[in-house]
């Protein structure tokens, strides 16, 4: 037996959620196929096999869909691509470091299907990042020549009005050929009641009852609808793939002494690469000469430059500044920051939300009953209330067309894909609707300390001169401890490089084990360690104690320096809150959520990190106490998130609702947790809550909108106020309405 295998396609040409079900309905019924899941915001379906199925096959049922379809990334089976339209977007992989994967990253070889292209005019738009104009697609000329088609209906009506009736029957077939194949392609494929099926029904009943101009009329407006609906959805699209753009095509590789112009994708990690003032960087990597100021903008949506320096990590599609410098790639272009962006959010939006499945559920019964329902009207009254036949037939059909779901099916998946583009171009990455959904229901948010409420490393708060000057006791202090690279050394140095200070020479430098370093300075003996070690060399004052004790109780570490036998003066460090630490956990306790601290450090610098933050401490814990604390919060009745760096904190992180990891880059552990705070922002969390909230928000227009619109339409259908042409209003253009209202959640300010 076959393991399981799981295959990832780009479809073009999808663009409502009807077009999603039919591919899903499809590509379920064939053999070997386990699981669909079809995105139409990121153009992308991911088939589930047990690895014996025939991928071409797949690809041509697609395609034979009227869509076209190219295996992504896949060695198994040759993709299928209809000749004139191009797949949109690249390949991008998720991983850590593979520099093997670089060469063949976005590599996607496509070749005709044997069956020959998608049938003219069977859905097969041309929208996306690889496209052309809208009026060069397909459905654009199919759209043009059915108006066109109208245009000569009326003139020749009016010239020769004996043969207006046959004119118009005329200009109706040039639209409806094409949609009725689309109908009994989708029916054969097992969707039986698609809007092309209501649609060609509809059209086909009002030529009998002598409705011709009405039924051209509206064939032409529901083509212009599906056009629309089609340049709306390859916006949202656009959104999430334009961040693929921002890395430059080529990079300066510096190699055996010259610098070459050479494509960005082809660079391997450990190259290096020279980027010039003004030019976007082509790589993930780590400056080895050279301080600009980086715009991060486009990446982070940090509005002020940052600056860095060496050994500081670079984005690829971030933006150098004023001076040129030399980085080295640490990530291959199918693994850098962005690709890895793209690829996640890609796979998110195919997972459907609790809503999204329930709409769907709903669906499969509400399309029937509409039928049920048009033949009812059509039937009952001229059988039963003296009703005449063409009247009610007439209504019968308008309400075929009402009763469509595809603007109710989208109100769903159009924001949700609208959301988590909009998230991950800020950083914040949730793992589909689900995540996205229960995002905004959190009622308590657990943090990790360490690298979540602080930087992760120590800095220098204090410099106290007991006997000496403040700038002799740094100077001595790095001095001892230059060459060191234990976190509380690299923090005296740090500090002295940021003072300009000189460092003397030492020399005779040991380390005495666990108590501190002696070394010898302009021919005197010195020493750094704790107080404690101290107290075994001199005696320290009440008054010098006292101060150190305060700085303790501050949660900050001391080191004395003794110069010969000299209490010189104090260091404390302490691993600081991050920059909006105090009032990202303000914005979640104005939102009404609970905010704990979970650390395994000890109480008392724990305490005062959390008295500074204004939030609730649980110090020196295990990862299993961690655990245990989250799951009593829950047995509250809480929906708990827990925010942590997604390694550490696995337990507590899988126990709570939702897991969210917070880092930097590529050293954010994407794969471990539900979502992801990229920039290490405290106050993203709240922006993803906010986010999360905003989109349900908008979830509910959708659905309100796409009901709404049926319900007038309904009402006035079977008055008699409304005919078939504004009845395909309340479909395609309840689409349009809810897409380009879902489009709004991409707009930068989410206030």
């Amino acid at each position: 037996m076959a393991g399981k295998t799981q295959t990832r396609y780009r479809v073009e040409g999808m663009d409502c959620a009807g077009c999603a079900a039919k591919i899903d309905t499809a590509v379920r019924r064939m053999p070997g196929v386990e699981d669909v899941s079809v995105s139409v915001s990121a153009g992308t379906m991911t088939v589930q096999h047990n690895g014996e199925s025939d991928l071409s096959a797949i690809a041509k049922k697609v395609t034979g869909l009227g869509y076209s379809a190219s295996q992504l990334g896949g060695k198994a089976a040759a993709p299928v691509l209809e000749p004139e339209a191009a797949c949109g977007g690249h390949d991008h992989h998720v991983g850590h470091g593979h520099a093997n994967r670089a060469g063949d990253a976005d590599h996607r070889h496509t070749v005709p299907a044997e069956s020959g292209p998608p049938r003219e005019g069977l859905h097969a738009h041309d929208y996306g990042p690889a496209t052309s104009v809208w009026w060069s697609s397909r459905k654009g000329k199919l759209t043009i020549v059915s108006g066109a088609a109208l245009v000569a209906a009326y003139a020749t009506g009016h010239l020769v009005p004996s043969i207006a009736p046959y004119a118009f029957i005329v200009a109706m077939l040039v639209g409806l050929v094409p949609i009725a194949r689309r109908a009994i392609t989708a029916a054969m494929a097992g969707t039986p009641f698609s809007i092309e099926m209501l649609m060609t029904i509809a059209a086909l009943g009002a030529v009998i009852i002598d409705a011709g101009e009405e039924a051209a009329a509206v064939v032409f407006l529901f083509l212009v609808g599906e056009l629309l609906e089609g340049v709306a959805a390859g916006k949202a699209r656009q959104s999430i793939q334009s961040l693929a753009a921002l890395v430059p095509k080529e990079a300066l590789l510096e190699e055996n002494g010259q610098t070459l112009a050479v494509p960005a994708e082809s660079l391997a990690v450990g190259a290096t690469i020279l980027v010039r003032p003004g030019d976007r960087i082509p790589a993930d990597g780590v400056i080895l000469s050279g301080e600009s100021a980086i715009d991060e903008a486009p990446v982070t949506g940090e509005s002020a430059p940052v600056c860095k320096a060496v050994d500081d990590n670079v984005f690829a599609g971030t933006i150098n500044g004023d001076a040129a410098l030399r980085i080295r790639v640490m990530a291959a272009a199918a693994d850098n920051t962005i690709a890895r962006v793209v690829k996640l959010v890609e796979e998110a939006q195919e997972s459907k939300a609790p809503t999204e499945r329930f709409i769907d559920r709903f669906s499969r019964y509400y399309t029937p009953c509409v039928v049920v329902v048009g033949a009812l009207v059509a039937i009952i009254p001229p059988l039963f209330l003296g009703g005449a036949w063409g009247e009610w037939i007439y209504k019968a059909l308008a309400i075929l067309l009402i009763g469509c779901p595809c603007a109710l099916v989208i109100s769903t998946p159009a924001a949700i894909a609208a959301s988590l583009s909009a998230g991950a171009r800020r950083g914040l990455l949730m793992k589909g609707g689900a995540v996205l959904e229960t995002l905004g229901t959190i009622d308590a948010v657990a943090f990790d300390k360490t690298g979540t409420l602080t930087e992760g490393k120590p800095k220098v708060t204090d410099v106290i001169g007991f006997s000496h000057s403040e700038t002799e006791v740094l100077t001595f202090a790095a001095a001892l401890e230059t060459g060191s690279s234990h976190p509380l050394a690299k923090a005296i140095l740090q500090r002295v490089a940021a003072d300009e200070l000189q460092i003397p020479a030492a020399s005779e430098a040991k380390a005495l084990g666990g108590k501190g370093l002696t070394a010898t300075v302009d021919g005197t003996s010195i020493f750094l360690g704790s107080p404690q070690a101290a107290g075994e060399h001199i005696m320290l004052s009440a008054e010098q104690t006292t101060r150190i004790t305060a700085l303790n109780d501050e949660g900050k570490t001391v080191s004395v320096l003794i110069i010969g036998e000299t209490l010189a003066g104090a260091i404390a460090m302490r691993d600081e809150p991050r920059a909006d630490a105090k009032s990202g956990l303000r914005m979640l306790l104005q939102a009404g959520i609970r905010i704990v601290m979970l650390t395994g450090d000890n109480a008392r610098t724990a305490t005062a990190i959390g008295r500074e933050l204004g939030i609730e401490v649980r110090a020196e814990l295990m990862p299993k106490d961690k655990q245990r604390i989250v799951g009593e919060l829950k047995q509250q009745g809480l929906i708990v998130a827990k925010v942590g760096d997604g390694i550490n904190d696995a337990p507590a992180l899988a126990a709570a609702d939702i897991g969210i990891a917070m880092g930097g880059g590529t050293d954010v552990a994407l794969e471990t947790a539900d979502a992801a705070v990229l920039h290490g922002r405290v106050g993203d969390v709240a922006e993803m809550i906010k986010l999360s909230k905003r989109t349900m928000d908008n979830i509910r227009q959708n659905i309100t909108i796409a009901l709404g619109l049926k319900a007038l339409f309904l009402v006035t259908t079977i008055a008699g106020i409304t005919g078939l042409w504004p009845a395909i209003l309340a479909d395609t253009g309840a689409t349009v309405l809810v897409t380009i209202n879902a489009l709004r959640l991409l707009a930068p300010a989410w206030d």
